[in-house]
């Protein structure tokens, strides 16, 4: 989770590739009215993001094999959302200042997301909380170390 330009998408296939585990990106769930919102530098709101929470939800109640899904999950009560019966899904904060994220969307090319929006993802992030037992990583650092230390972290290198 975190906010867009943070790397999810690509820490997150590249951590799947890693694993072997199936993986999906959020924002493949939105629907076209929300995608047509930020490309025109609208900012979604709750009411926006609910749906495409919810099918990010069923998607991951239908996976039987471990998998790992990118999503911004700004929002306690989104992640809430997400994490309703699945005690073993593990939370991973992507975390960088504005300043380092919005050079990464400055670069970007091909995405919907304007830059413009990144400062309502930041009034609009809760970072997690410790009864949520998420892991933090700083992303001021090459990909190949997020990865590796995520993978660690997680208990996952055997």
């Amino acid at each position: 989770m975190g906010v867009s330009g943070s790397g999810k998408t690509t820490i997150g296939a590249m951590l799947a590739g890693r694993l072997g585990w199936k993986y999906a990106e959020a924002d493949d769930f939105h629907p076209p009215a929300n995608v047509e919102k930020m490309h025109n530098g609208i900012p979604l709101t709750d009411e926006d993001r609910w749906p495409w929470l919810r099918a990010i939800a069923a998607w991951m109640q239908e996976q039987t094999d471990p998998a790992v899904v990118t999503c911004s999950a700004l929002k306690r009560k989104y992640r809430e959302l997400l994490r309703e019966g699945r005690p073993d899904l593990h939370l991973v904060y992507l975390d960088g200042s504005k300043e380092l994220i919005s050079g990464r969307l400055a670069a970007r090319h091909g995405h919907f997301f304007p830059k413009q929006l990144l400062d309502t993802q930041f009034a609009d992030l809760e970072p997690p909380q410790a009864d949520e037992d998420a892991l933090t990583v700083s992303i001021d650092q090459p990909l190949e170390k997020i990865v590796q230390e995520i993978y660690e972290r997680l208990g996952l290198a055997r």
